[in-house]
């Protein structure tokens, strides 16, 4: 099982990104993706995640109204678009896959398979 994560780079305050992550080795389908993020000093948070038929899609408040999680299940890819980026979501993000139930989405541990993580940096 892969995920490759991509996407990362310096942005100013305001502006956006968008990551991807390509899953491979496993059936995508079906499959729950999530977001996480770790920032220096802090322990990795849950950022956003999306079930596998994309229906529904769960943020954490910080990111509400800014960030947008989607998926191309034909592609096995999913997406965060981050918009109005603020310092503070400064981190390293990792995309993370499994078959979970919903009560425990947010929770990393919950999670077996990772990418690599990729480095946002936003510059105020």
């Amino acid at each position: 099982v892969q995920l490759q994560a991509s996407g990362g780079g310096l942005v100013q305050a305001g502006g956006s990104l968008r990551l991807s992550c390509a899953v491979s080795g496993l059936t995508f389908n079906g499959v729950t993706m999530a977001w996480f993020r770790q920032a220096p000093g802090k322990e990795r948070e849950f950022v956003a995640a999306i079930r596998w038929n994309g229906g529904y899609r769960y943020y954490v408040d910080s990111v509400k109204g800014r960030f947008t999680t989607s998926r191309e299940n034909a592609k096995n890819t999913v997406y965060l678009q981050m918009n109005s980026l603020k310092p503070e979501d400064t981190a390293v993000y990792y995309c993370a896959a499994d078959w979970i139930p919903l009560s425990t989405i947010r929770t990393d541990g919950s999670y077996d398979y990772w990418g690599q993580g990729t480095q946002v940096t936003v510059s105020s």
